[in-house]
């Protein structure tokens, strides 16, 4: 979907973009808040997209970034070297000051940037990554796609404050159609894996905002549980590294709320690299369950879930879904429901349950793996 982005700019800017490129949305099968800690992750990229058009500033504006998108009024006009805008526009001030850095921008360039997407915000389904992520390819498509991921990464992480994983920006670029990324996150190796099942996302409608609160809260309580397991095992990098084997020995030498923190991680690791075996040979049943393990975790010892999310996962077991979970770290967003090709029951369970909780229904969309980020025809 180019176009909307396109038009916006030149409705906006009077001239035509230079550049276009767009990035997708994703939905993490499994691998829950394992990719700031070293773990392995299993996502998909999705159809949603968020495209970005770009072209030079006005003669005369050195180092001015001037943006627009369809899903905000006004125009921003800041000075991207000197501050941070609030905001969206933060993730682009970020991917420039990134690409001047690797001198992919001029030193004193000035951007004009529309944006315009698909991808819901804050519905857990990566709207920021994959906005930094067409960001990065529409200013510098000659990068590769690791290169991409990585100044996307380091925008959201270093300059916006959100102290996520790569994760997010790794399928971004990454994703290829009709298979999920095995991703370990320490090592960057990554295996494309064919995914052929039905899957069901469930949006909630509870926003979250993963750069106020939660998300840099666990990640501390992480780091702080690394600091202390390293009187047990001093060669410990990542807490995603402890052996499941250990956990007995982990239980014991730290306290809550870290001890639960460390728990859901290192068991988080051993399920997605399970759940990728399982996955590769098409046993749909037993992967399922770890879904259900995995959303169980999450809820009770990673303290991210909601009601709303845990209304839609055992509405789902219910009806006899064959796995269900929450997806994109969680407080809110969208939770995501494997079911069987033939299912008719589960889709009209969840939403009777989730209107008889909150009086309202809860979209409930199919989603397919998706290409990642890639250049768009102006």
């Amino acid at each position: 979907m180019p176009r909307p982005a396109i038009d916006l700019f030149k409705k906006t800017f009077g001239t035509t973009p230079r550049a276009a490129a767009s990035a997708p949305g994703r939905v993490n099968l499994i691998g829950e808040h394992t990719d700031y800690n070293g773990g392995p992750v299993l996502p998909i990229a999705i159809a949603q997209r968020t495209t970005v058009a770009v072209g030079p500033g006005a003669p005369g504006d050195a180092s001015v970034l001037e943006a627009v998108s369809t899903q905000f009024s006004g125009v921003a006009r800041v000075k991207w070297q000197e501050e941070l805008p609030k905001g969206w526009v933060a993730y682009v001030g970020g991917v420039l000051r990134e690409l001047w850095s690797l001198e992919a921008v001029p030193f004193d360039g000035s951007v004009r940037i529309a944006v315009a997407s698909d991808v819901p915000i804050g519905a857990g389904l990566s709207s920021s990554a994959a906005l930094a992520v067409a960001t990065a390819k529409a200013l510098a498509p000659s990068l590769n796609p690791r290169q991409i991921a990585g100044v996307a990464f380091r925008a959201e992480h270093d300059h916006v404050g959100v102290r996520c994983g790569v994760m997010d920006q790794t399928i971004a670029a990454l994703g290829k159609r009709d298979h999920a990324l095995l991703f370990e996150c320490a090592s960057l190796e990554a295996t494309q894996i064919p995914f052929d099942a039905r899957l069901l996302l469930v949006d909630t409608g509870k926003r979250h905002d993963l750069s106020a609160g939660g998300l840099n809260q666990r990640r501390a309580e992480c780091e702080e549980a690394v600091k202390r397991l390293k009187v047990e095992l001093p060669e410990l990098l990542w807490l995603a590294s402890w052996p499941a084997e250990w956990l007995p020995r982990l239980k014991r030498a730290l306290r809550e709320p870290l001890r639960a923190r460390a728990v859901h991680v290192v068991s988080e690791t051993a399920r997605t690299r399970f759940a990728a075996q399982l996955l590769q040979q098409r046993r749909l049943k037993q992967f399922g369950k770890l879904l259900y393990e995995s959303h169980e975790s999450c809820r009770r010892l990673y303290d991210c879930s909601s009601p709303e999310l845990d209304t839609v996962v055992a509405a789902a077991k219910r009806a006899g879904a064959l796995g269900a979970r929450l997806t994109g770290a969680g407080w809110g967003g969208a939770a995501i429901v494997l079911v069987n090709k033939t299912d008719k029951k589960t889709i009209p369970a969840i939403q009777r349950a989730y209107e008889r909780a909150y009086g309202r229904s809860a979209p409930i969309t199919e989603v397919k793996p998706s290409a990642g980020a890639h250049t768009e025809r102006v």
